[in-house]
């Protein structure tokens, strides 16, 4: 697949269109593109995401990367599936995104969904996605000294079956 990144700059917008593996081309607004000031475990090459929603009433969002076009990870909210999921930043990685107030945080987690049963979707808790949303800044953040897990189940059928 082509992974070419065109500009396209106008009076009413500022976007880039790329073309992605998963879904041809998108169009960006540049002001959603963000820096991670870590990159996300074992793709420490990449550093630019955006977050694409590809069907808007899904549940599932997909943070792209905008250097490697083959790159895309299924995230969520754990609020979306009923999930009480909170936890404090440790100041250290607070101070790295340059958090200031609690408005300025979208916190999402990274879905595995396999093809052949997503039914069987699980989400990274213990490793969330935090991005300061104020100046573009993001990390995953490996918590600790908490139960959360790294696969946890989403569908209550699939729990049950622990």
């Amino acid at each position: 697949m082509d992974c070419k990144m065109t500009q396209e700059k106008t009076e009413e917008n500022n976007t880039i269109k790329i073309n992605t593996t998963k879904f041809g081309e998108v169009t960006v607004d540049k002001n959603s593109v963000f820096t991670f000031v870590l990159p996300i475990i074992g793709f420490n090459d990449l550093k630019e995401y955006t977050i694409i929603d590809y069907k808007p009433d899904s549940p599932f969002k997909w943070l792209q990367s905008m250097e490697d076009m083959d790159l895309a990870f299924p995230v969520t909210l754990c609020s979306f599936f009923g999930i009480d999921y909170q936890f404090n930043i440790p100041d250290e990685e607070a101070q790295k995104l340059g958090i200031e107030s609690a408005d300025d945080v979208f916190v999402c987690n990274i879905a595995n969904i396999p093809s052949s049963n997503p039914q069987g979707a699980t989400i990274n808790m213990l490793a969330p996605i935090v991005i300061n949303l104020s100046n573009k800044k993001a990390m995953q953040i490996v918590l600790k000294n908490t139960d959360f897990q790294i696969r946890y189940k989403l569908f209550e059928e699939n729990k049950k079956e622990e």
